[in-house]
């Protein structure tokens, strides 16, 4: 955007659309200043982040939670609640809802005629494709999901239970619930492993994800896939751009590297290859080595670039 003043050029979104997959680093401005706030057209970096998986049909964004072995010590929850480890992903939907809906604001003459409106707006087809979606990849694991909505408030999670269980009905080695997603905040912490595959709307799954993440040890460990109709995905890391440690050599890169993985496996149909990469990951963490954000004493710290470095060389 500091080239173009534009969060996504059109040069840029023909150049994904001829790949057949992308690798995007995180987005977000210098801390401290907000040089974009009075944009002319209102546009931001993270906009562009929106608008690429809206113009690419990526609609289905895959947010793994795993906490691997080697830093149950990291994760803030108590020993025995994640003693078998911990292996959740997260099925969000990712280009209608609240996010994409109408916004309005109307500055009126007292409080009560100033207001601001978000529509909430989900179809058949966008709700019925994630749900298929989500129960495909249940398939390939533990056959259990949990459809996360706030049903008891929202006619939009209405709609979500009642197509629910129309998909569910194509997967009948599936087991389901439907949980409300306060509730669901409040599982993630007190039993985190009751979950295997949660399928849920765009801001919920912003929302849960996150969470999720904090529990693994580090964000700085779960990368991310977006995915649509195709084999075209967009692979990035779960976190910001901690703009506050820019260039300090302190940063995780292995959410980064593991999205790259993700991105074999999902888009270029490399399985091999993919576990090459998660396998080296597993034996640098195995070696002791750690980043700021999962050390611990006892392990050796590193920099992004040597732990880079040192998951190139496991690979080697």
């Amino acid at each position: 955007m500091q080239k173009t003043n534009c969060s996504l050029p059109n040069e840029t979104i023909e150049a994904c659309k001829e790949s057949h997959a992308i690798l995007l680093g995180a987005v977000g401005g210098a801390v401290g200043t907000d040089r974009w706030k009075d944009h002319p057209t209102g546009d931001r970096p993270e906009k562009g982040l929106l608008r690429i998986r809206e113009q690419l049909g990526l609609y289905c964004n895959l947010r793994p939670a795993i906490l691997y072995p080697q830093l149950k010590s990291a994760s803030p929850l108590r020993a025995d609640l994640v003693k078998d480890g911990l292996d959740i992903i997260i099925v969000r939907e990712l280009t209608s809802g609240i996010y994409f809906g109408k916004k309005s604001r109307v500055n009126g003459d007292c409080d009560e005629t100033t207001f601001a409106t978000d529509e909430l707006y989900y179809n058949k087809k966008e709700i019925t494709r994630i749900l298929e979606d989500g129960f495909n990849v249940a398939m390939k694991r533990n056959k259990y999901v949990t459809i996360v909505d706030k049903a008891n408030v929202l006619e939009t999670s209405k709609l979500w239970r009642e197509i629910a269980e129309e998909v569910a009905n194509k997967f009948p080695e599936i087991t389901y619930k439907f949980m409300y997603v306060d509730n669901a905040a409040m599982q993630l912490i007190v039993n985190p492993t009751q979950f295997d595959v949660i399928i849920t709307t765009n801001m919920f799954g912003d929302i849960l994800s996150d969470e999720a993440s904090v529990l693994t040890g580090s964000i700085g460990m779960l990368p991310s896939a977006s995915l649509g109709n195709t084999t075209l995905g967009l692979y990035e890391p779960s976190h910001g751009s901690a703009p506050d440690i820019a260039g300090c050599d302190i940063a995780n890169p292995l959410a980064t590297i593991l999205s790259v993985a993700m991105m074999l496996r999902h888009s270029l149909n490399l399985e091999a290859e993919a576990k090459s990469i998660e396998n080296a990951v597993g034996a640098v963490l195995d070696c002791n080595y750690r980043t700021k954000d999962i050390f611990e004493e006892g392990k050796i710290l590193v920099g992004t670039n040597e732990m880079s470095n040192l998951v190139i060389k496991e690979l080697k």
